[in-house]
Order: C-alpha cells, then structure tokens, then sequence
C-alpha cells in the first residue's frame, strides 16, 4: 500500500518548512496543506528571487505538482487571490496544478475583527495572534456554524453569509469593540468586504474538490504525496503551551484530520527544527535569550516574521522540547534549517534539562505552559567557519550530540536561503 509522507515543524513555527518542501517536491506528485490558514508564511528563494506562501502548499513552484488545500485548513479569499495573482505574475498559473477541498472553512471578514476584539480584551494576556482571524474561524467550525469553500456555489450563500455576520457583530458589540472606522490591511470595513466577495467570484474558476477521495485515490493509483504543515508542534493546541498557541492539530495526528488520511497510510515523517529556537508573539520560551547573543542570532537569521513582520524572540536550542515534538509525532527523519546563522560562534549552549520546583527534569511539565522553567545548558564547541557545500567537523560533533539526545538521525542540514544551500547526510 502506497503511503503519504509528512513535513511538519518541531518548535514554534518558522522552522524553514517552505524551504524543505520546495527541495523534496520533485519527489512527489502533489503536496497538499493539512491544516492552519494565512497565520503561515513559508518562504522560498532561489534565483535572486523570494516567495512568501500563506495559504498555497510549496510546492507549487515545481513545475507539474499538483498542489491541495485541505479540510483542515482555513481560508481568507481576499487573501488567497492576492497570493495567486502575486504568483502569477512571477509566470506561474495554478489554474491547472492548485485544488482546494470543499471542506476548508472559510475566514470572513468579521472573524479577523472578532480576533482584534478578542486581543484587545484580553490586554497583557493576549496571546499575540496574526489577527488573520485563525482562532474564531476554528471556534466557528467547532461549533458547526462555519462556513466552508462547498457552499460558496450554494443559491443561499449570501443568506448564510449575512447571518453568521450578523452574529459576528453582536460578539463584538459584546466585547466593547467599535466598528466605525475599523479597518482591515488599511482597507475600510465595507470596502474590504466588497473585495471578499470579488474574490469569492475569482475563486470559482479554480478546482473545488472532494480532497480525502482525490488524495486516497492517488495513493491508491501509486501517486507520491506530501504533506505540509504550518506553524510548529510546540504550538500545537493539544500539545502546546496552551493557551499561546494555534487552533489546529499541528502535529502528525493532524494530517489524519486535515487531510482525511488513515493512520495506517502514514509514511516518513519529515520534522523540522532550527539550530537554535525563535518565538513570535507571547507564550513560554525557556531558553530565550535577552542579551547580545539573543540580537546577534536575530540579526544573522533575519528573524522577522514573514507574515506580521515582527521580530522573533531569539535563544538556544531547547533539546527537551525537540525530544517532545519528535514523539508526539513519530518522526522519522529530522532536517536542520539555519545552521549558518552560527557561523560566527565560538561556544554554543543547548538546553539538556530544566529545573523546575527544585528538581531537574527533561520532560515538559503541564505546568510548563504557565511556569517558569529554568534551562540546564551544555556547551559545545561552535565551527567558526562558512559551510559552504560541506558541513565541518564542529558542526557534525554539534549534529551528533542532538542525534544521540533526540534518537533520530539528522539527514539534511540548510545553511542559507537559497533552495540551493543543502547538505544531505
């Protein structure tokens, strides 16, 4: 039996997971999104060119891949088109190679001012969303009042629109959130939700599919998919540090419900992590570093958040938290992004333990979403030389050192940008 592989990221998003997806894709036949919406930003370059996909699986730079939006994911119309109108004009048309499930829920433009509602109403406790209207959008699906890409060719559309609006409006009038002159991405409200619906219109003349038989049927005929995750497992809503984290399943199990996939037709698992670990918005981050060392790898990895543009809390690899993210998922094979931005270290510190209530643990706490937990650091030698194509002795004793912590081999290493800039072991 023909089986589905995964790539999904092992910490707190921003692992590099468009990069990896890009440089595997012409192995496979489609790649396909099993969950999240626009709060994802996977970047690809080559060529002197850069591209920022949100909601597209990346694959859809690969000439021939047929790339799927899945049932798991969410998404923003206005949002979309402008993604594919951008790729467009970069000479690639997803008429024929872009699919989109019946059932993805869609983002409507009341669910990205519920998100500013819900921020705002929160204050020092907001968990830092995208404001792209992820959560309520869930929240909606949950309890089953969302709806989804098969309803846009329904005769009631509108209808049904108009009263999930409308029940929109009376959650924010409760909050204390005033609508007057709200704007989305510097649009008024009214304009913007003229554009929604134009890019409703736009979003006919693509492929609405029933996604779980389009993907177990070509499995079936032997076809070779991928499956691409967004954000990263220590955001997971289960199994992250709850409450600062997504709305959907990141981890493998997700790929099961997002995509309509048997566990049974689960492959390789691909788990991305950095060399060091970042964190956009609020939430636990035990190895955060706040001084020169936390600017430097900031600076060195440019670490901006390719969705919001805010810069990313910066510190040292968290080994425990890795460990954790690798079993909850079964990972297979793991890929390390960003070695490079270390390039210029003499000594590294990887978190080995933490310290918690006067004892010294390596698992992670249900405590550990709210509490401080104190890192245990090992130091390592740093290599202070460029990669350049081959990976130097210092850096295979750092690659071992994690190999033996987390018992999964490291098969490929990034060291730039480029699509190009790759070591496979």
């Amino acid at each position: 039996m023909n089986k589905l592989d995964i790539l999904l990221g092992l910490q707190w998003g921003d692992e590099g997971k468009g990069k990896v997806v890009d440089a595997l894709t012409p192995n496979y036949d489609i790649v396909a999104r099993f969950q999240g919406g626009p709060n994802a930003g996977h970047t690809i370059e080559f060529e002197g060119k850069k591209f920022v996909l949100h909601n597209i699986p990346s694959g859809v730079l690969t000439p021939g891949c047929i790339n799927i939006i899945g049932n798991g994911v969410i998404i923003e119309p206005h949002i979309l088109i402008g993604e594919i109108e951008g790729l467009q004009k970069a000479g690639f048309d997803l008429r024929e190679t872009l699919k989109i499930s019946n059932r993805a829920h869609l983002i409507l433009p009341t669910h990205r001012a519920i998100d500013a509602a819900n921020e705002r109403a929160l204050g020092k406790m907001k968990v830092g969303t995208t404001l792209k209207g992820i959560g309520p959008t869930y929240t909606d699906k949950t309890a089953r009042k969302g709806l989804r890409i098969g309803d846009i060719n329904s005769a009631d559309f509108s209808k049904k629109y108009e009263s999930l609006k409308n029940t929109h409006l009376q959650q924010i009038a409760a909050l204390g959130f005033d609508m007057n002159g709200f704007q989305l991405d510097g649009v008024a409200f009214a304009e913007y939700e003229r554009l929604w619906f134009e890019a409703i219109e736009q979003l006919k003349q693509y492929q609405f599919i029933d996604s779980e038989y389009y993907l177990n049927e070509a499995l079936d005929a032997g076809k070779k998919v991928l499956a691409e995750g967004a954000q990263g497992s220590m955001l997971d809503v289960d199994f992250g540090s709850y409450p600062f984290v997504t709305s959907s399943n990141v981890i493998a199990a997700g790929v099961c419900s997002g995509l309509g996939i048997a566990p049974n037709r689960i492959g390789k698992v691909f788990g991305i992590f950095k060399a060091y670990c970042t964190r956009v918005g609020t939430g636990p981050f035990p190895t955060e570093l706040f001084d020169e060392t936390g600017e430097t790898l900031r600076q060195n990895g440019h670490e901006f958040g390719a969705t919001t543009g805010r810069p990313r809390r910066c510190g040292w690899l968290d080994l425990p938290a890795l460990k954790y993210a690798v079993m909850l998922s079964g990972v297979t094979d793991l890929m390390m992004m960003k070695s490079d931005v270390m390039d210029d270290f003499a000594t590294l510190k990887v978190a080995t333990a933490y310290r918690y209530n006067g004892q010294e643990t390596k698992h992670l706490p249900f405590a550990a979403c709210t509490e401080t937990m104190e890192p245990v650091y090992t130091e390592i030698h740093g290599w202070k030389q460029k990669i350049e194509g081959k990976i130097p002795q210092k850096l295979e004793d750092y690659i071992k050192f994690i190999e033996d912590y987390v018992g999964v081999p490291i098969k490929f290493v990034s060291y730039g940008p480029d699509r190009t800039q790759n070591v496979w072991r």
